[in-house]
């Protein structure tokens, strides 16, 4: 099956409740990353299954939400089909420094997700 989920993000209003209840709720590892002037990234890492992160929303006076990730082959040109397929563009194709491309989009039913390009893998 193409297309996976690959990413699950909470944009939260309370980053350090959210971590101390998913922690003790889930048993998930928790590792607080340096993401320059916009502040911390919290990566979760469930043991096996797809990972995730927690970071503050962006979104002044929004709640908070879980956000979905699946990983496509073009993020612009997957954006643009879901645009001419009926769904509205929430952010626009931006890259992620040192990890990849995504969009968010809003399906004609009104459900967020986010569509996601891995930046390939330096070898040494």
């Amino acid at each position: 099956m193409g297309n996976p989920f690959v990413h699950v993000e909470l944009n939260t209003t309370d980053v350090e409740k959210a971590k101390t209840f998913y922690g003790k709720l889930f048993d998930w590892e928790l590792e607080d990353m340096t993401m320059g002037p916009s502040g911390t990234y919290t990566m979760i890492k469930p043991g096996k299954g797809t990972g995730g992160g927690i970071l503050k929303h962006p979104g002044p006076g929004e709640p908070s939400i879980w956000l979905a990730y699946v990983e496509v082959e073009d993020v612009a040109a997957s954006t643009q089909k879901a645009k001419s397929l009926g769904a509205k563009i929430m952010r626009d194709v931006t890259e992620v420094p040192e990890a990849g491309t995504m969009s968010i989009i809003v399906d004609p039913t009104g459900a967020m997700l986010a569509l996601w390009k891995s930046r390939p893998r330096e070898t040494a």
